[in-house]
């Protein structure tokens, strides 16, 4: 059993910077393809970034492409984002999971629990 365990969340305000991390449980970290997921109140969940096993390819939307950064620590077995200049619509909870890489397509297999990312304006 794979157990994930984000955190780093917090209040902020416009412009600053966060970093998010995800623990994760067991000997088969590298094997999977990492990644961080958000659903604002409201809204459903959208893909932000992924991270191959390797950390040689990762892949980001466009919305926060150039402000966010995932990468990983396979001996720590844990996978980080790196959120800079942060905007008000970046408010979510931000979810770690592990899964399968389908070229930038992240197919989670285990979800973590979710850290609250509040950004005020």
């Amino acid at each position: 059993q794979v157990q994930l365990v984000e955190s780093g969340g917090g209040l902020v305000q416009a412009g600053d910077s966060l970093r998010l991390s995800c623990a994760v449980s067991g000997r088969t970290f590298s094997r999977y393809a990492m990644g961080w997921f958000r659903q604002a109140p409201g809204k459903e969940r959208e893909f932000v970034a992924a991270i191959s096993g390797s950390g040689g390819r990762t892949y980001n939307t466009d919305s926060v492409k150039d402000r966010f950064t995932i990468s990983r620590d396979n001996a720590k077995n844990t996978v980080y984002l790196q959120m800079n200049s942060l905007k008000p619509e970046d408010t979510a909870v931000y979810y770690c999971a592990a899964g399968l890489l389908a070229g930038p397509i992240l197919h989670p297999t285990y979800w973590g629990q979710g850290t609250q990312v509040t950004v005020s304006s």
